[in-house]
């Protein structure tokens, strides 16, 4: 360590040596800035070293640092239980004895990003995104089984998993067995950010960490390629008093709002397909693989799609009220835009009225004239999609 400082200072670089705790520290903040709604334990697993990180609030508090980095170990260890005993004892050292329960464990690092590859290709994931990517308490047990087993001949059916990360695959697999055991979690969810984007994070303006990423990402990306920068928040406060969506349903529907124009450059016929595209291959953060397929279904629909999500494989990731409620919001999405045509000044003069069996279009009479034919039928759209009859004044 000492002659690898010696170098990078020689050629004129600062380095700064950081302890066991600072890692964690920074490892949590990452894990926060990217799932800011993460709450529970967050692990940052090396070559030398775990790192344990209470994460909750958008912040990092206790850590604590144990030497069971993959690459202390030179070969998986036989006696399964005495090295789940040998785990369960550095957790309760460090003060972590189920500090998971009823809660989440993240997992950071580039060993358990490969895991998770694993397990997506072993059952077919159709959105192979490893941020977010959750895992079930008892699944590590089994991808350490399959893992172990790998030889040559199959490693060339994952190319997508690093060479030298699979040689330690089962121990790291074995490892975060035994760490779910010891932590006891609800769940296991896969975290990109670690450390670099901590580092980032731990630099930023209190009121510029409150900010959410996706919505700042969505917003960032509408601004860019749309025709009407900051459209988003009207067009989602005119649509917003027709759903009853719990703050992640809302958070959800804000994003697509600031999408709404994302794809009008292209022709006509392949809008929703770039809408959909946009929504599950964007490189968004705070999103899971159910939040990017409800944002897919609910821009096709405000782009006029009318094949749906390109497979049954994505749609099954939500349930059918899930899909449903997403694509009711793109068809208000989508009479919202031809009837603003992008611009404010007509959604604040106009609002949706719901009623038990009617949806009602009021709009003052200065601007009537815009509540044409067009409006009309993405109106009685919209209504048909809710279940309602559609009224115009």
């Amino acid at each position: 360590g000492g002659a690898f400082l010696e170098k990078i200072r020689d050629i004129g670089l600062e380095a700064e040596v950081i302890s066991g705790a600072e890692e964690g520290r920074l490892a949590g903040l990452g894990v926060a800035s990217g799932i800011p709604q993460a709450n529970g334990i967050a692990a940052d697993l090396g070559g030398g070293s775990l790192e344990l990180v209470e994460v909750a609030d958008a912040s990092a508090g206790r850590s604590g640092s144990l030497p069971r980095g993959v690459r202390r170990r030179a070969a998986l260890p036989r006696e399964r239980k005495a090295f789940a005993s040998e785990v369960a004892e550095a957790v309760a050292a460090a003060g972590f004895t189920a500090a998971a329960a009823g809660r989440c464990f993240y997992l950071v690092g580039g060993s358990w990003r490969t895991l998770a590859r694993l397990d997506m290709y072993l059952t077919d994931h159709p959105l192979p995104i490893t941020h977010q990517h959750a895992l079930a308490p008892g699944r590590p047990r089994e991808l350490a089984d399959i893992a172990e087993k790998l030889g040559e001949e199959d490693r060339a059916r994952f190319p997508a998993l690093s060479a030298s990360r699979l040689a330690t695959l089962p121990l790291a697999a074995r490892l975060l067995a035994a760490l779910a055991e010891a932590l006891r979690p609800d769940q296991l969810v896969v975290s990109s950010f670690g450390i670099r984007e901590g580092l980032l994070y731990d630099a930023l303006e209190p009121e510029v960490r409150r900010l959410d990423p996706l919505i700042e990402a969505a917003r960032e990306a509408g601004a860019g390629a749309g025709r009407f920068a900051q459209h988003g928040e009207r067009l989602d406060a005119w649509i917003a008093p027709l759903f009853d969506d719990a703050p992640e349903a809302a958070r959800l529907r804000l994003a697509a709002c600031h999408l709404a124009d994302i794809a009008w450059a292209a022709h006509p016929e392949f809008r929703a397909e770039r809408g959909i595209d946009m929504a599950l291959h964007g490189n968004w953060v705070a999103i899971d693989a159910r939040g990017r397929v409800m944002l897919a279904q609910a821009l096709s629909a405000s782009f006029g799609g009318e094949a749906g999500l390109p497979s049954a494989a994505l749609a099954a990731l939500c349930s059918a009220d899930e899909l449903n409620r997403a694509a009711c919001w793109g068809q208000a999405i989508r009479l919202g835009q031809k009837l603003s045509g992008g611009v404010s000044a007509p959604l604040e003069a106009s609002r949706l009225v719901r009623s038990a069996d009617c949806l009602r279009l009021e709009i003052d009479a200065a601007n009537a004239v815009l509540a044409a034919a067009p409006v009309e039928r993405r109106l009685k759209a919209l209504a048909a999609a809710l279940g309602l009859r559609a009224e115009l004044p």
